[in-house]
Formats: C-alpha cells, structure tokens, sequence
C-alpha cells in the first residue's frame, strides 16, 4: 500500500466519487412538486401535509402521523400528548443531539441521564431502571446514527411501570428493529425531516402513534388550525387556540417535497444499504476498527444509516489517538473526524444556566433534587468520543468509488507505526 499519504506517500483515493455523496437526490419531480404550491400561493395550507401525515403513518402501518415544522417541535409535541409536564423527569442518552431531552424544559420538566452501550452507541437497557423515580413520565430511546436501541427490554421497563416511550427516530428512517420499523415499537416517536436526514424535505419534522390521546394532545400544543378535531372531551375546549402558544404546523413545500421522497425512499435507501455494507464488509478484520452496524442474522438494519460511524478500538494501534488516525485517514482522501454529538449531562445548559429566571439552573428548578451529572457520572458514555469516528455516507453503490475509501481506513490502521 505505500507510505502513509500524511507522511508523503501517494493518497489511496484516487478516483473521482462523482455524485456518491450527494444527498437528498432532487429531480424534476420534487421541483414540480414545490412549483405547485408556490403558484398556488398554498404555501400556509394543510392539505398536502395532510396526504403526506396519510402516506408515513400508513408506511409505518400506525393510525396517525402529525407533520411539524421541525424534528425539535415533534419530540416537544410527542412529551406533551404524553402529559409531560411540571416536575415530571424523562430519560435518554446524554450522546445526542439537544431535541431529545431539551424540549423538556419548556414543559417544566427535567432530564435524566442513562449510560449509552459502547458498541451500538444507544441507551443501555441495563442502566435505566434505576434511574425511574415516581416523577419518571417517559424514556425517550435515540435510534443513534441509525444504529436501532434495544427496544424489547426498553419497552419491557416503561410497561412495568406504566411509563411511556417515545422514540427518536431522527437518525433512523427506515431502520429495523428485530424486523420492525423503529418508530412503531414505543407509544410514540418523533423525527426530523431536515434536508441533513436520511429521509430529507426540507425543514420539517413528523409525529407518529397509535395513541389517540398523544395525537389529539400533540394537536393542541402548536397546531391551532386542527383544535376543532379534537373528540377526546377533556381536549376539545381548546379550540382555535394552541395551548402552548406554539405554531407547528409543517410547511406545505416540505410536505410535497416528501411525499415525492417517500415514493423512492426504500428503493434509495436500500442501496444506501447495500453501499455501506460493502465499505464494512471490505474492513472485516482490520485491527484498530469496529464496523458500528447490528448483524445480519439479528434482523436489524441501519434505515438510511444517517451519521456513519465507525468504533475505535486504540488498543489494537498502540494505543494511537482517534485524532491521529482521523487525521492519517483524511490525508489519505477520505474525510473523517473523531468522536460524535456534544455530550449534554456535562453541557452548561444542563448544569449551569437558568433559562426561565428560577434563581437556580433549570435542571434543579424544575425538579425536587439536584440532577445534575458532573464529569465521571457517566463513565461509559464519556469514553466514547475517544473511540468513535465518521465514515463515509455512500448514498450510491458505487464498488471501485468505495473500494478506494476503504482503502485509506486499512491503509492507516495497517501502518499506524508510522503515526507513533
């Protein structure tokens, strides 16, 4: 193979990757599909995000589907029709991105913070239990990196003690879990819908549940134009007005937008797939690097494998910093970057600062204890920015293109000598 490329030697990527990595795929389609509800000045409407809500919810095999402006406002709305609330404790993963716990907050509710599992980067069934309290309202599982969280004991946990699960399905569209779509497995899931995501729109999010009264109540917090639906009594007085003040409702050209995407999302997502498989089936064996995918035998997929990711085992490279390697890796033409999300449960927002004018951080106002998790509370998840790194996202089976990157990750863990 050479001389490493960061010491001079000849980068192991060559070839001209072309449109493997372009994403979301945009045809005359998806553009005809916006020009209609631009000259339709239909752009503050719901009828089309209605079809949309129709055509995921019943992709998912669900009774409803509840369109947002964002993924942020669909995990709010989701804690809220779940009667998320003042004094109330949620759980997750401190590895994710904000929307998963944050919301919390504006409902007077706090976070708690669970261990993930080093090799799927999920929460860990096994260190939520004891963190239930009687103000515990929900547990909220993130599909992370599109790797799908140990659903079956999650669920087994909430059920015993009549908590609800909510389902971050942001990193995961499409995934399956033991054979079934995340997002179908808890009493509700959220997701975003940005054009970042495996499945991309636009700026947008989606709700989905079997539960009438998550639906119905998620209405009521930011979608006033839907209040006089409402048939659960307790619910219907608020028509006309949002209870939270808020305005969610998804915009009608990421909704046309996606009912275009949803038409090919399987078919695209399957080579995504099959192209990612291939990259990870070509580094079996590598010393220093773990492929961060269940196995085939499990009945679990990836969904569109949004955020790849890779596990760093230091140990079998003498100990080489993730850093060095990445930066090896990326010399050699094939961008990496170590570690992953802002770990929260040591974030200031999450310890230090008071949002709402409380006097104290709002981590403690809105609870009857002090919750906050200082540095060395969460040890597993703490050492997981050290043994994580990015991978290419191959939106296209392309084997000569994909060959070539994996060539530069067994090329620097095969010489990390000359990285000592």
């Amino acid at each position: 193979m050479g001389k490493l490329a960061i010491n001079g030697g000849n980068k192991a990527v060559q070839i001209n990757s072309g449109d493997t990595f372009t994403w979301p795929i945009v045809t005359k389609e998806d553009e005809q599909s916006i020009l209609d509800i631009l000259w339709a000045r239909n752009m503050s409407g719901t009828d089309i995000t209605r079809k949309f809500e129709e055509e995921f919810a019943s992709w998912h095999g669900l009774k409803y589907a509840l369109g947002h402006s964002t993924g942020t406002a669909a995990l709010h709305a989701a804690m809220f029709g779940s009667n998320v609330g003042v004094g109330d404790e949620i759980i997750c993963q401190s590895m994710t991105y904000w929307a998963t716990g944050l919301p919390a907050y504006s409902l007077g509710a706090t976070v708690v913070f669970a261990e993930i599992d080093p090799k799927t980067l999920t929460i860990d069934p096994n260190d939520i239990e004891h963190r239930i309290t009687k103000r515990t309202k929900a547990i909220i599982p993130v599909h992370y990196c599109g790797y799908p969280s140990d659903m079956d004991p999650i669920m087994e946990i909430a059920n015993r003690h009549g908590i609800k699960v909510i389902e971050d399905v942001s990193h995961a569209h499409g995934a399956l879990y033991k054979g079934r779509l995340v997002g179908t497995i808890g009493h509700a899931a959220g997701m975003s819908l940005m054009s970042g995501k495996a499945f991309a729109c636009g700026e947008a999010g989606i709700l989905i549940t079997n539960d009438q009264y998550i639906h119905e109540k998620a209405i009521t917090i930011g979608h006033y134009e839907r209040t006089g639906e409402l048939t659960i009594p307790e619910l219907k007085h608020t028509s006309g007005v949002p209870q939270g003040g808020y305005k969610y409702r998804m915009h009608q050209m990421s909704s046309a937008m996606a009912r275009v995407q949803l038409k090919y999302y399987k078919e695209r997502m399957e080579e995504i797939q099959k192209a990612m498989n291939y990259f990870w089936d070509l580094l079996e064996g590598v010393p220093g690097i773990r492929p961060h995918r269940p196995s085939r035998e499990s009945g679990s997929t990836m969904g569109g494998w949004y955020a790849a990711k890779g596990l760093y085992v230091p140990e079998e490279l003498d100990g080489l910093p993730v850093s060095k390697f990445c930066k090896a890796v990326t010399a050699e033409g094939a961008s990496t970057y170590p570690g992953a999300n802002i770990l929260l449960h040591l974030h200031p927002v999450f310890n230090d600062v008071d949002i709402y004018g409380h006097g104290k951080p709002t981590r403690i106002a809105n609870s009857d204890r002090d919750l906050r998790q200082p540095k060395g509370s969460l040890p597993v998840t703490e050492a997981q920015p050290e043994r994580m790194y990015s991978i290419p996202w191959f939106k296209h089976y392309r084997p000569e293109v994909i060959k070539q990157y994996a060539l530069a990750f067994r090329k620097v863990a095969e010489n990390s000598g000359e990285l000592m």
